[in-house]
């Protein structure tokens, strides 16, 4: 069992990574002053396989329980989800101690976190994440909302939870793609912040592919340490916080031009990472060398790194939506090397579109 804390003065917590996590679980609940009454917001794949198990947990250390279930599939990420999740909160009589914890993916952990963070202006919130995405990604770092008609994530807040608990052993239910889909975004702290990582993920290709235990505790670790160092500088993203958007503007224009459906989050970031070492190449940031390891690794670990069903005058436009675009310059996220990334706002239109171009399937 690992520990990494995520330090924030007051607003610090721990993330606890490992297998066969219940008295640990259950000793947070019993030491944590949270009020009885307790909702377990899950979804309707993770729920049949671990709900009660967890509800179980949580009233031995002294909670009274409800779950609740949302369908699965990123169309619950929304207001209106989010408004029968506030009137079921208002039926049980949550109070402001009232822990809600987010059994799931990155989409029940964004939306009880959102939950959390707006009903009687924030209550406890305890992210259990079950999927590898969601243990080094969404999870931490406390990054909540839900998507609107017009562009993912677009309303919501930064609101921190009390803990973070992975329990490993729940990840031999994840399909294949997931296992994946999890292995783009801990590419991607190799990239931005530590390069022996990187060598890392290279050099036990296997292991990590099949979840070996010790491989699936470094390697979630390690990448919840990198992101845990990041947001504690930057909790509010006004600055480093943003090279954890590596390969993501690449990858919102990805996922919007195909509906959310045909890619999940980290196969669309691991091609808008190919796309912005691509860029990084274009503008002599960094050698061919460097872009044919991020493709090769990528490559190696069953990712995409090209896009079908995309369009780049669609993906250009697309990128102006991007939360991280002020007053219409797009901030870039871009490698000076395996292990550093800078952001610039200064890309030609035509080395954009020249690397977008290269990233679409013919």
């Amino acid at each position: 069992m690992r520990k990494v804390r995520v330090a924030l003065g007051e607003e610090s917590y721990d993330i606890v990574i490992g297998y066969g996590l219940e008295q640990d679980l259950r000793a947070f609940v019993q030491g944590a002053g949270f009020s009885r009454q307790a909702m377990l917001v899950t979804d309707s794949n993770v729920g049949p396989l671990y709900g009660e198990n967890v509800r179980a947990i949580l009233e031995a250390g002294g909670l009274s329980v409800t779950v609740v279930t949302i369908p699965a599939g990123e169309s619950s990420k929304s207001l209106a989800v989010a408004e029968k999740l506030y009137t079921r909160a208002i039926e049980l009589g949550l109070d402001r101690k009232s822990p809600i914890f987010a059994l799931g993916g990155g989409v029940v952990g964004d939306l009880a976190g959102f939950i959390a963070a707006t009903y009687m202006r924030g209550v406890p919130f305890v992210q259990l994440p079950t999927s590898l995405l969601a243990q080094v990604d969404s999870s931490v770092g406390g990054k909540v909302a839900v998507n609107h008609a017009l562009g993912k994530n677009l309303i919501g807040a930064f609101y921190q939870p009390k803990a973070v608990f992975m329990d490993l052993s729940m990840m031999k239910t994840l399909p294949k793609r997931e296992i994946y889909t999890g292995l783009g975004e801990i590419i991607k702290y190799g990239i931005i912040y530590d390069a022996a990582f990187f060598a890392y993920l290279e050099q036990h290709v296997q292991d990590v592919l099949s979840l070996e235990q010790e491989a699936a505790v470094h390697m979630i670790a390690r990448s919840c340490e990198i992101k845990a160092a990041v947001v504690s500088q930057d909790e509010k993203e006004r600055g480093l916080r943003r090279i954890l958007n590596f390969g993501h503007t690449m990858a919102h224009a990805i996922e919007k031009e195909t509906g959310y459906l045909r890619y999940n989050h980290g196969e669309a970031v691991a091609i808008g990472m190919v796309g912005a070492a691509d860029i990084s190449a274009r503008l002599g940031m960094i050698e061919e060398a460097d872009v044919a390891r991020v493709t090769s690794l990528i490559e190696r670990l069953h990712l995409p790194t090209v896009a079908e069903g995309c369009t780049v005058d669609a993906m250009y436009k697309d990128i102006f939506h991007d939360k991280k675009t002020i007053n219409g310059k797009v901030n870039w996220v871009l490698m000076e090397g395996i292990g550093k990334v800078t952001c610039r706002n200064d890309v030609p239109e035509d080395v954009v579109r020249a690397a977008m171009a290269a990233r679409i399937g013919k």
